[in-house]
């Protein structure tokens, strides 16, 4: 995750609008003096009001994420599930129209080349993968290597918009705008319809705050973007909905323990010592898959970890987790203070043999070692 504290002089701000790509909501954001920065080569508000108020607000009401920038893919073809199945770690037969799965690509070493959603649009057919923005060429290439039976393969990354609307009145704000019955719109299901006046437009139930809410697919065209978010701020602005940056979002799915790719999960990181068991079918044949059915057989030699700070202080990414006797037994891959629970957590790969709930860990803060303990996850 970029820096919260990053922010940029709009003086400046011509310079980036030039060099880094950005989303249809620009000048959105900066109307609403977003602070901006780069993130995946995107020019992203990292926040508006401030991270803890928006953070709040999602939690104890709804706001509005840009996360525009994700990739998205179509796969289209007799032979779709057999190169989904082929490439990712999770049972992607499992899933029928109009619902979606969490799932992962994996390399030959069992590493995880990216996390992603896969919306099934037509069953055994037609799939959307939503992949992070940092690995959409990545992530191309991969899927396109083991395509060799002729599946129709589309990037519509380009001109495809996400807005995700969360928190617990989220629904209800956004009802309105829509035939689809979204109030009840059940976790991990989808459905496409109009919304705001905007025809062909998927909504699901997928999000990473543990807050409820929706996320909204839909073209750029015709000024959709415009629209959207415009009628948006109409119903729920009123009620209170905000904008809300990548830093909330970093501090949200952080408190439900969910893995950020490129902090806590990467090439080097296997879906089971990232805690990714569930989601790792293994009475399937995939990339990756011999060496995991080894390391679950042999157990995995360290585990991420979820952990608060008993000390003061904050621990931050790469700093150094050891024991007591001060010996390395990890690294932290995230942390923050919470603004929920008003404590400092964390993420961490830790030696499983210190992995255990209410296990004594520290931190290395510069030349001090703080005390944590080891949590189960969710954080809240």
């Amino acid at each position: 995750m970029v820096a919260l504290e990053a922010t940029f002089n709009f003086a400046a701000n011509s310079i980036a609008d030039h060099y880094m790509k950005f989303t249809p909501f620009l000048e959105k954001h900066k109307a609403l003096g977003a602070k901006m920065a780069e993130f995946a080569g995107y020019y992203m508000p990292i926040s508006y009001s401030g991270i803890n108020d928006e953070h709040q607000a999602v939690r104890t009401n709804a706001g509005i994420f840009d996360v525009s920038h994700m990739g998205e893919f179509i796969l289209k073809g007799e032979h779709a599930l057999e190169l989904l199945q082929r490439v990712t770690s999770n049972d992607v037969s499992k899933i029928t129209n109009g619902k979606a799965q969490y799932n992962c690509l994996t390399n030959e070493q069992g590493g995880i080349v990216d996390d992603l959603l896969i919306y099934c649009l037509e069953e055994n057919k037609v799939y959307m993968l939503v992949v992070n923005a940092s690995n959409i060429e990545k992530d191309w290439n991969w899927i396109s290597r083991f395509n060799t039976r002729g599946v129709e393969m589309h990037n519509i990354s380009d001109k495809t918009c996400l807005l995700a609307i969360q928190g617990p009145n989220a629904t209800k704000l956004l009802q309105s705008l829509t035939d689809i019955d979204i109030l009840n719109l059940k976790y991990y299901t989808f459905e496409k319809g109009k919304f705001a006046g905007v025809d062909n437009t998927l909504i699901s139930a997928t999000g990473y705050t543990g807050a409820g809410g929706i996320e909204i697919y839909f073209e750029n065209k015709d000024g959709a973007a415009d629209k959207i978010w415009d009628e948006i701020f109409r119903v729920g602005g009123p009620e209170g909905l905000k904008p809300i940056g990548l830093g909330a979002r970093d501090t949200l799915r952080l408190e439900m323990g969910f893995c950020l790719y490129g902090n806590d999960i990467d090439d080097t990181t296997s879906p089971l010592e990232a805690g990714l068991g569930w989601i790792t079918k293994l009475n399937k044949k995939f990339t990756g898959s011999d060496i995991l059915e080894k390391q679950k057989q042999e157990g995995p030699k360290r585990k991420l970890s979820g952990f608060e700070m008993i000390d003061k202080g904050i621990p931050r990414h790469d700093y150094l987790i050891k024991n007591a006797q001060g010996e390395t037994i990890g690294k932290v891959t995230s942390g923050t203070q919470s603004p929920s629970l008003g404590k400092a957590i964390g993420l961490g790969y830790v030696d499983i043999k210190q992995a255990d709930i209410d296990s004594a860990i520290y931190i290395q803060v510069r030349d001090k070692l703080l005390q944590a303990r080891v949590v189960k996850l969710p954080f809240a």
